[in-house]
This record gives structure tokens, C-alpha cells and sequence, in this order.
């Protein structure tokens, strides 16, 4: 079974992040926009992040702009946005698509059963939510309108990274 881990992320300032590098840690991989109605759950995912990091768990962002152009923004502004703005310390990678013809690698893996294994559900709006296990194995998805402090939510995640 393929994991997360031969896929990375672009930072900000141009370097690749290898998923690798969050091995044994759950993940909670979300496509972002700073336009949309779902923009709130930024403080959402920063207060489960802060919740569990120290649990080994991990929310990272990809923003995009392909759900009506919810997502003008690159570069340093974005960043900017991200991090002053909405406040969230979690990694936050670069713009990238999740859909259609141009989507990148990781996403293709994860709404993918056949790849991934488990979901076979791609995004269908911002804030789309993947989990994964310590294993860098696809576990679960949420859509958009699943908040990430729902019960649902954290359920999984404590029982992800209760597993030994």
C-alpha cells in the first residue's frame, strides 16, 4: 500500500517539504481559501492543532484557488494572511491545485482508492479534510462543512494517535 510520504509540499520560500518528514505523526491535510464562507475554520484547525501537536499530530494547509477563486492570494501574502491574519502556526505550503487537470500528485493520491487504499473522494469545496495515520496511510476525509472541532473530528484523531 502507497503512503503520503513520497509526496511533498512547497514552502513559501521555494524549498520542497518532504511528507516524510511528518512520519508517525497523524495528519489532518485540508485545502484552504482565505475567501470562502468556510475561512473560519482556520482558528478552528489552529485550536485542534494546538489541541493534539504535542500528541504528534499535525494539520497541514494547501491552499487553492480552484473552488470559484476563493483563493487570489500567493507568495507572501498569502503567507501573510496565514500567519498574521488567521494566526495559525501549523505548515501552510504554497497554492496548488486539488482538482482537475493540473492537481497536484498528493491530491490525486488522496481522493484515489485505488492508490490510496481507503477514500476515493476528492474535494469538492475549501476546507475538504483528509485524515491519515501514523503510518502515512489515508484513514478518513470530512467534507467542508465538518468542522474540525467536531466530535467526529477529534474522536478519530485521539483514537489515531492512541494507537501504538
Amino acid at each position: 500500500m502507497q503512503t503520503i510520504y513520497k509526496f511533498h509540499g512547497l514552502q513559501f520560500n521555494g524549498n520542497k517539504k518532504s511528507l516524510a518528514d511528518f512520519s508517525g505523526k497523524v495528519l489532518l491535510i485540508v485545502n484552504t481559501a482565505s475567501r470562502c464562507f468556510f475561512t473560519k475554520q482556520y482558528r478552528s484547525l489552529e485550536q485542534l492543532y494546538q489541541r493534539y501537536k504535542d500528541r504528534g499530530f499535525e494539520v497541514l494547509a494547501f491552499p487553492s484557488n480552484d473552488f470559484h477563486e476563493q483563493e487570489p492570494m500567493t507568495g507572501f501574502q498569502l503567507e501573510t494572511f496565514c500567519r498574521v491574519h488567521e494566526q495559525v502556526t501549523f505548515p501552510v505550503f504554497k497554492r496548488i491545485h486539488v482538482v482537475g487537470d493540473y492537481c497536484d500528485p498528493l491530491y490525486k493520491f488522496l481522493a484515489d482508492r485505488e492508490q490510496n487504499g481507503t477514500v476515493g473522494v476528492k474535494p469538492y469545496w475549501n476546507f475538504h479534510k483528509y485524515l491519515v495515520d501514523k503510518n502515512g496511510k489515508v484513514v478518513d476525509f470530512f467534507y467542508s462543512f465538518t468542522s474540525p472541532q467536531s466530535g467526529r473530528v477529534m474522536t478519530k484523531i485521539e483514537q489515531l494517535i492512541s494507537e501504538l
